[in-house]
């Protein structure tokens, strides 16, 4: 977000940089759409969070309302909207498409890239051409999936047709989309920007972007986030929850019809991401998240075919515990969100609000019932009734307690106090106990971020118009910063809370001084 303000404020739209350092992490596509949603709102000024967020509330959007539409063109209405509903009630995607990032704007990308190979599959199975537009199509979309990650899009996108390719022993569906000039169009989308960021930062861009960002995630965790294979699969029953235990259910119908092509085809859309993502090193949960419409699709479309019968499963007693196992697991997630407005805000604010308690007195009468109906073989009524629980879990959490948890919104907090004591129109600001871009995104870039003693030497060379955030446990080294110099620190208030990012307490005063 930050980025993208001073993107509007310079007029750069080619060299994204956050304060005074390149932001060389992925091309510049996710700073341009909400530069544009900033732009259109007027809110540049006013720095609106919520006009950056605008482009993956839209773009999440789109998906859902994609997913449905593909699950309908495959399998009927019924199909198509339980797929769009598993997929837009799962964990991760409420979650993402309220954040201002770039996850929910390549999810639709790639299901426009695989709508488009579903397209040249009908028309296969029809015995019929393929239009240009849908391979341009195809193509272009790829190149747009480019400018928001990198090389990330090619894996669902290249991967789905060249597996089926292979597995049908079959290239017609690649050679219908026509891969000869396909590519030119592709590039066509990227390579003006590429070639303008390279002569600009005289190659390092393709130094950090690709070379530390994209290949340093496959040998090894960046950024504290490295973890096993297995770790997508074992967090999957949080972050598709409600829906992750009916894919459970649907595994042995999706294996039963595995070589019919519809079912072909999201198998290749999800097995080829997945196993590449659970075999590098760095993982997050949402790297995973472009196969979640194959798995909703996939799911209700399995429940669909057998609504009331979770009893296709083998026989064997060893899977039957497995799914008791994780229909466990299942129940103790659901439970856990629908307390979780209440606990939080114990924790965090020593009380909860009335909007917990109603959301939780919603949501669990509904995750019993889901259950009931599950374990009676009533699926497709607990699938219906849990993504209900899920609906009043995340109403209450979004709408009645996140915007109330005031102990963790600490940039705004320190930003008030900060502008309510500033003495001069230039003051100079460090901030050595809080380094989140959050702060400096309120603060319209205009505060440092820097050491507990930097921020003391800066004082007492400035001490008519300095500012400095410290937290209790750096004052030491403030107090070295300043040295002999003569100033004398005057605190003007403190800001106290947890910061959620790195699950620290922090107590954090701001000081200004006394020159004489």
């Amino acid at each position: 977000m930050q980025a993208t303000a001073q993107m509007l404020e310079t007029g750069n739209f080619v060299d994204v940089r956050f304060q005074d350092q390149p932001r060389y992490l992925q091309p510049a596509g996710i700073y341009w759409l909400e530069a544009a949603s900033v732009w259109l709102s007027g809110t540049l000024k006013q720095r609106e969070v919520w006009a950056y967020r605008v482009p993956s509330l839209l773009a999440m959007t789109g998906a859902v309302a994609l997913t449905a539409r593909i699950g309908a063109i495959m399998f009927g209405p019924a199909v198509g909207l339980l797929g769009g509903a598993l997929l837009a009630g799962s964990v991760l995607v409420e979650a993402e498409g309220r954040m201002a990032t770039i996850d929910s704007t390549l999810l639709l990308v790639v299901l426009i890239v695989q709508t488009m190979v579903l397209r040249v599959l009908m028309d296969r199975s029809r015995d019929r051409s393929t239009p240009l537009w849908t391979a341009l199509a195809y193509w272009l979309a790829l190149g747009c999936g480019l400018m928001l990650k990198g090389p990330v899009v090619l894996i669902p996108g290249l991967a789905t047709p060249l597996v089926m390719a292979v597995l049908e022993r079959d290239a017609s569906v690649w050679r219908r989309l026509r891969p000869s000039w396909g590519w030119l169009a592709m590039l066509a989308v990227v390579v003006p920007w590429c070639v303008a960021i390279d002569v600009i930062s005289h190659g390092e861009f393709f130094q950090r972007a690709v070379g530390r960002n994209f290949l340093g995630k496959i040998g090894h965790g960046q950024e504290a986030h490295g973890a096993p294979p297995g770790f997508h699969l074992a967090v999957f029953a949080l972050a598709f929850w409600p829906g992750s235990l009916f894919a459970a259910i649907a595994l042995p119908v999706v294996w039963a019809s595995r070589k019919a092509w519809r079912i072909r085809f999201l198998l290749c859309w999800i097995l080829p991401h997945w196993l590449v993502f659970e075999l590098i090193a760095t993982k997050l949960p949402h790297y995973v998240m472009p196969t979640y419409p194959a798995i909703a699709i996939l799911t209700a479309a399995a429940l669909h075919s057998a609504p009331d019968n979770w009893r296709a499963w083998p026989a064997r007693r060893w899977t039957q515990a497995l799914l008791g196992i994780y229909g466990v697991v299942w129940l103790l997630v659901g439970v856990a969100l629908s307390v979780a407005g209440i606990a939080l805000s114990w924790f965090l604010e020593g009380h909860a609000p009335l909007s917990a308690w109603i959301a939780a007195a919603g949501s669990l009468p509904l995750l019993a019932v889901a259950v009931r109906l599950t374990v009676l073989g009533k699926v497709w009524r607990g699938a219906i009734t849990s993504l209900g629980a899920a609906a009043v879990v995340y109403c209450g959490i979004f709408l009645g307690v996140a915007p109330h948890l005031d102990t963790i919104w600490l940039a705004p907090r320190l930003a008030e106090l900060t502008d309510e004591y500033r003495p001069c129109p230039d003051t100079e600001v460090v901030s050595s106990s809080f380094s989140e871009p959050s702060l400096v995104f309120l603060m319209h870039g205009k505060v440092e971020l820097r050491s507990a003693r930097a921020g003391g030497e800066m004082l007492a060379r400035n001490p008519s118009c300095g500012l400095v955030l410290v937290s209790r446990r750096d004052e030491a080294q403030f107090q070295e910063g300043i040295g002999t110099s003569g100033v004398k620190p005057i605190e003007y208030g403190r800001v106290r809370g947890f910061n959620y990012s790195t699950g620290k307490w922090l107590d954090i005063g701001l000081f200004g001084a006394n020159p004489s």
